[in-house]
C-alpha cells in the first residue's frame, strides 16, 4: 500500500478546522455545515489507487430513512455490489438512520474513490427515488484518507459502535445495518476489550 498524502485537505478555515483536526470519535461529519454544497477534496490528490478511506455521507435533510431495515439492507447490498465491481473492499460499514459510514480500501491501482461513491449512491438511491419520489442522498461526501500508521481496526470499531453511542442498541452486534467484509462482528467486538 502506498503512503497516504502528507496533508489532510485544503486550506483550513474556521468552519472546517474541527473536521480536519479532530479524531473520528469526536464528530460526525454530517454535523458540520460548510458553505459549499459539496465538501472539498484534497487539492492535488487523485483518490486513485491502493488507499484506505473513511467516508461519510448523509441522507437528504438528514431524513431517518434507515429506520426501515429492509431499505437499509438493500442499500448495503448495492454498496457491496458496487465496491466489488469497482475494486474496493468494505472494511467496515454502518447505516445510521440518517447517514452512512464506510471504511473502504482500494484493491487495485485503478480503484477510483470518487467513481465508487458516485456509483454506490446512484445505484442505492435509484430504487428509493422511484418509490418515494425524492432523492435519498445529500450531495457529496466527507472523506478522510487513512494514513498507513493509522489503526484501521480502531476506525472500523468506531464505525460499528455508532449505533451504541447513539443509544439505538446496547451492543454493536444487535444492529442489523453494520458490519465488515474483512472481520466478523465478534472479532471487532472482542478487539474493543
Amino acid at each position: 500500500m502506498r503512503p497516504a498524502p502528507s496533508h489532510r485537505g485544503p486550506a483550513v478555515t474556521s468552519r472546517t478546522r474541527r473536521y480536519i483536526a479532530d479524531p473520528p470519535e469526536r464528530y460526525s461529519p454530517c454535523d458540520i455545515r460548510l458553505s459549499v454544497s459539496r465538501p472539498p477534496r484534497i487539492e492535488g490528490f487523485r483518490y486513485l489507487g491502493l488507499y484506505r478511506y473513511f467516508i461519510t455521507f448523509c441522507t437528504v435533510h438528514r431524513a431517518p430513512v434507515f429506520t426501515d431495515i429492509r431499505l437499509g439492507q438493500s442499500v448495503v447490498w448495492q454498496f457491496r455490489r458496487t465496491c466489488r465491481e469497482r475494486k474496493f473492499a468494505i472494511l467496515a460499514y454502518c447505516l445510521m438512520p440518517d447517514h452512512a459510514h464506510l471504511l473502504l480500501e482500494g484493491t487495485d491501482r485503478n480503484s477510483d474513490l470518487r467513481m465508487v461513491i458516485k456509483t454506490a449512491k446512484q445505484s442505492s438511491g435509484q430504487r428509493f427515488a422511484a418509490r418515494m419520489k425524492r432523492p435519498l442522498w445529500d450531495e457529496g461526501f466527507h472523506d478522510r484518507v487513512v494514513r498507513p500508521e493509522d489503526d484501521v481496526k480502531r476506525i472500523a470499531r468506531y464505525i460499528i459502535e455508532n449505533p451504541v453511542r447513539a443509544g439505538l442498541v446496547r451492543s454493536p452486534s444487535d444492529y442489523p445495518l453494520s458490519g465488515s467484509d474483512m472481520w466478523t462482528m465478534e472479532q471487532l467486538i472482542d478487539s474493543l476489550w
